[in-house]
């Protein structure tokens, strides 16, 4: 009787003991490692600002004529100059973090999630109390110094709430909730990378300035590595792929749209005229087809390059 004879792999399986079944014997990490994983995220996040030197923005509503160089030190920027800075840095910090948990996540203790989100937290709320004491300390005695240090800690508190959210989105959710988590935080990433080579100087020719016009390019790229990531293969993932592109077009408007109405000196004592200012600015920036339709057509273009490589790797 030969190996071909038949009945014979059958009976062979039943004598032949089973296939050992390898044990993965990776030691989890301890919620102090995750605790610092996620310190380190939320500081990497913050390092366009740190490098700048971290002196104050120019306040108008300061108690004292400062030049900028007298500022004080803060740890976050808080000023009406900076609402799209402070959300783009604390959501590209919980961006990696939730990055890294999703890369490690068979070595988290049953915890490791919440630790490294509370890393994150914990040095977010350290940098706005700081920032907010400072501030708090410098401005002038009046109602509108008031409002305005409430409103800008508002803008703080919410960043948080919304890179928390990005956070679990991206270690926690499934593909296409990851996919909708990677792509807010691909758009901060472009404010964070804005702010960083802002600080180099630029002109017509030079290195910062090529630079510059490359990184507008980054949050379209980074989506588009998302959606091909996520692919279209269920209802769900074409979902997510669709509000991405989305988030893509409406969320690069609104963010040109709250920078100059913000940044606007003038309607500071006027919030319903800077809504208003806002909105048209809005309006304006998400119906042009110039600022609109390549980073469009750049997302689509790497979604589905991403897509086809990830089908060619998963034949090979």
């Amino acid at each position: 009787m030969t190996d071909d004879t038949p009945g014979f792999a059958d009976a062979a399986s039943i004598v032949a003991p089973p296939p050992a079944v390898v044990e993965d014997h990776t030691p989890s990490l301890s919620l102090v490692v995750c605790l610092g994983i996620g310190a380190a995220a939320a500081l990497i996040g913050l390092l366009p600002w740190l490098l700048t030197g971290m002196r104050l923005p120019l306040q108008n509503l300061w108690a004292t004529v400062a030049p900028p160089e007298a500022m004080p030190i803060a740890l976050l920027p808080l000023s009406q100059y900076s609402t799209t800075l402070i959300p783009g840095l604390l959501i590209t910090g919980a961006g990696i973090a939730g990055l890294v948990a999703r890369g490690i996540r068979h070595r988290l203790p049953r915890r490791g999630i919440l630790g490294i989100a509370l890393g994150v937290v914990l040095v977010y709320a350290i940098a706005g109390v700081q920032a907010w004491l400072v501030v708090a300390g410098g401005l002038e005695r009046s109602d509108a110094a008031r409002f305005y240090l409430n409103a800008l800690v508002a803008v703080a508190i919410v960043s948080i709430a919304l890179a928390l959210a990005v956070l679990l989105l991206i270690s926690r959710a499934p593909v296409p909730g990851a996919t909708i988590g990677l792509s807010a935080a691909a758009l901060a990433a472009g404010i964070s990378l804005n702010s960083l080579l802002g600080q180099l100087e630029t002109g017509p020719g030079s290195i910062s300035w090529v630079l510059l016009g490359l990184a507008q390019w980054v949050p379209a790229v980074l989506v588009g590595t998302a959606i091909g990531w996520c692919g279209v293969r269920t209802a769900g993932r074409i979902v997510a792929v669709l509000v991405s592109v989305l988030a893509l077009w409406i969320g690069a408007a609104a963010i040109t749209a709250v920078s100059a109405a913000t940044g606007t000196r003038i309607l500071l004592q006027y919030p319903l005229e800077m809504l208003d200012y806002g909105f048209a600015v809005f309006r304006m920036a998400v119906g042009m087809p110039e600022l609109v339709v390549p980073p469009l057509i750049a997302a689509v273009v790497v979604g589905v390059v991403v897509w086809l490589a990830r089908r060619f790797l998963r034949k090979g």
